[in-house]
């Protein structure tokens, strides 16, 4: 689906629209593996590492399976059948899950809490998401409607106010409640890869806690 705004109105509405102008032209590979690169099974711990960069797929992660998967939504690609949840770019979405954003900034701090059903979940809401920015500089861009989960895009902000857009990451601890009831955290500890090549996500996790 594609709407015509124009290019003052462009440049506010994509205040909210995560990474819409890093990585346009990155083609650059990284020089790491993808996927689950670090297993700790002695404390159910690890650590992903994404390719988020093309902006057509979801990234679907099973932490049950320690798998990723993907899934192209404008080529109507069918979901993966087992998933906790997924990555567009910097948006977040779970498989019927909920999510919460803690006050802690370690796992560490986190597990020495102890209490991880406390406060309020968050479930994914309608929503739609950028498949094409081929035409940004004609006023507008592609969207795909999609859920998404709006506690979990939380944990980077892209500030387009300015030129070059100015990132921040929340560095918070998330808790993901997964649709059986189970609990894992999430930490999100970068956007970029070693090139600063935008759209490269870091993730460590817990799971189950």
């Amino acid at each position: 689906m594609k709407r015509s705004i124009g290019l003052v109105a462009l440049a506010l509405a994509m205040t909210s629209c995560n990474g819409i102008f890093s990585g346009l032209y990155d083609e650059v590979e990284s020089a790491l593996p993808f996927g689950f690169i670090q297993v700790n099974e002695a404390d159910d711990s690890g650590t992903i590492y994404i390719d988020a960069r093309d902006y057509e797929k979801w990234i679907y992660i099973s932490l049950k399976d320690k798998s990723v998967d993907t899934a192209n939504m404008v080529k109507e690609e069918p979901e993966p059948s087992r998933w906790d949840f997924a990555l567009h770019r910097y948006d977040v979405k779970t498989n019927q899950g909920t999510a919460r954003e803690t006050e802690f900034l370690t796992m560490d701090a986190l597990k020495a809490h102890g209490h991880y059903d406390e406060g309020l979940f968050v479930a994914d809401t309608a929503g739609r998401v950028v498949v094409d920015m081929s035409t940004m500089m004609e006023g507008y861009l592609g969207y795909h409607a999609s859920n998404v989960n709006k506690v979990l895009s939380r944990w980077l902000n892209v500030d387009t106010s300015t030129m070059p857009p100015i990132y921040t990451m929340s560095g918070k601890v998330y808790l993901l409640r997964l649709a059986d009831g189970t609990f894992a955290a999430l930490l999100f500890t970068d956007f970029m890869d070693e090139s600063s090549v935008k759209g490269y996500i870091t993730i460590k996790y817990i799971y189950p806690l």
